[in-house]
């Protein structure tokens, strides 16, 4: 594992695999928009590896924290002095800040997810549903986000005794199911109602359809019309679900749009400033990212 040059502060974002991460292009980016002296870097770090880890950093002064990514999400919270209130109840942690002596565990996740669809939300609607494939680390923060938002969720992973839990644990009060996920590969008739005035996603928020991953099968039958489907998957930026969604007439959100709002976050704890968010910034960061 490298450590940071002599006197100029660094965060990097760790996990494994870690090749694929674009992290380092977005902090990059703002780093040098902003002329901040400082550097944003990929580290692998194995399971198993993290106790080691985290004391070397703590050891070097130049280090100011990191993002954590698969499969490090909840492994990691022990290791912590404590954790924030939000990464706490969704009990997964994607940044990890020095705060004096402490390293602080906090979730970038949940409000880097909602941002794409504030202006959905922010709209009146008779009924929210969401279809959420995964039970990980980004999904815990994905449920928590969603039923904060008045959602009805329908959970699918290869165990659904797992996701139940996740659901119960995270939202014990909401009437929400869980379902294994091989119910969402085959075909339904099943009639769906009118949907005008209601909001319905599909989410893939596991690492299905990412490059050296299985591919996700899903069958849009399972989806209402007008849903809205969104990928966290960000290598490639376009996955087959969301090139098949916009096959059935489908609205689409990628996985750049989380992982852009939710590094906005962790940029500002780390460097002590906030990421250039205009427009020109963005389209530029966007470019930049899928070159």
């Amino acid at each position: 594992m490298t450590t940071g040059a002599a006197n100029k502060p660094y965060a990097e974002v760790i996990g494994d695999p870690i090749v694929q991460s674009k992290s380092p292009v977005i902090h990059g980016f703002w780093l040098e928009r902003l002329a901040i002296d400082a550097d944003y870097r990929a580290t692998l770090v194995a399971n198993g590896g993290l106790p080691d880890y985290l004391a070397s950093r703590r050891a070097d002064a130049d280090w100011l924290g990191c993002n954590v990514t698969m499969p490090h999400k909840q492994a990691v919270i022990p290791l912590l002095d404590r954790l924030d209130p939000v990464a706490e109840r969704i009990g997964a942690v994607n940044t990890i800040v020095r705060e004096g002596d402490a390293l602080v565990g906090y979730n970038t996740d949940a409000a880097g997810f909602l941002e794409p669809l504030a202006d959905r939300l922010a709209e009146a609607h008779y009924f929210r549903m969401a279809r959420i494939i995964g039970t990980g680390g980004a999904a815990r923060a994905i449920v928590a986000a969603l039923a904060g938002e008045g959602f009805t969720l329908v959970l699918a992973g290869r165990n659904p005794d797992k996701a139940r839990n996740l659901l119960d644990t995270l939202d014990p009060g909401g009437e929400h199911h869980a379902i294994d996920l091989a119910h969402f590969a085959d075909a339904t008739d099943f009639p769906f109602d009118d949907r005008e005035g209601c909001l319905d996603l599909v989410v893939n928020a596991s690492p299905l359809g990412m490059r050296g991953q299985p591919s996700l099968n899903f069958d849009w039958s399972h989806a209402p019309p007008g849903s809205v489907a969104y990928d966290i998957v960000t290598d490639p930026v376009d996955t087959a679900f969301l090139a098949s969604a916009r096959s059935q007439g489908l609205q689409t959100i990628d996985g750049l749009s989380m992982l852009i709002g939710q590094a906005a976050a962790a940029f500002e704890k780390f460097f002590g400033m906030s990421a250039p968010r205009d427009a020109g910034s963005e389209a530029a960061l966007r470019q930049r990212l899928i070159a």
